[in-house]
């Protein structure tokens, strides 16, 4: 179905452990508006899709969606890696410590954890398409809160460009929704 590249789309680093900055990242990755609601949503949209060209779109995003789970789970490994207790605790992430010790959980920054709730699907290609539309924007918007957050510039470069993405993502879903909206409109004959 996809070839597998063993490397991230984009690099990786941080200048040191930061746990409180691994607290705000990790919402990325299993928040409401993360890389993994992203990943779900669209490929499980894709199969409702009416033209061949909307589902390899929602297919293309899906995927690319999930190499940027990779890349926010990889931030967050990295900005604990090395972490002490005492700063982790300090952070505020002692609960999530508890559980997981330096692991990765699908949760937000508060520590909400992932739920299924996140992803939406109606089964009507326009409105999933809004939907779409809508959670690109969501986590531009996001992504641009964190770089305010980021305190190391290694961090913020990884961020930006996941925050450029999504506006491609948004753009692409637009021209799909035109094309989408076109299809729906032109008359049957069967």
């Amino acid at each position: 179905m996809w070839l597998y590249e063993k490397k991230l789309q984009y690099p990786v680093k941080v200048s040191a452990p930061n746990p409180r900055l691994a607290k705000y990242v990790i919402t990325q990755y299993g928040g409401p508006e993360g890389e993994s609601s992203a990943a779900l949503r669209y490929l499980n949209m894709r199969y409702t899709m009416p033209t061949g060209k909307a589902k390899g779109v929602l297919t293309d995003i899906g995927t690319e969606e999930m190499a940027h789970m990779e890349i926010i789970a990889t931030l967050v490994y990295k900005l604990l890696e090395g972490a002490p207790v005492e700063a982790i605790k300090a952070a505020d992430l002692g609960a999530h410590y508890a559980d997981h010790g330096k692991s990765l959980y699908w949760e937000n920054a508060a520590g909400v954890p992932w739920i299924a709730a996140y992803v939406s699907a109606t089964d009507d290609p326009v409105a999933d398409l809004h939907e779409n539309l809508a959670a690109e924007q969501k986590a531009r918007a996001v992504y641009e809160n964190l770089i305010k957050l980021s305190d190391d510039p290694l961090v913020t470069d990884v961020l930006r460009f996941l925050r450029e993405r999504e506006i491609v993502h948004y753009q692409r879903f637009g021209e799909t929704l035109m094309e989408v909206e076109e299809y729906c409109r032109q008359k049957k004959i069967f």
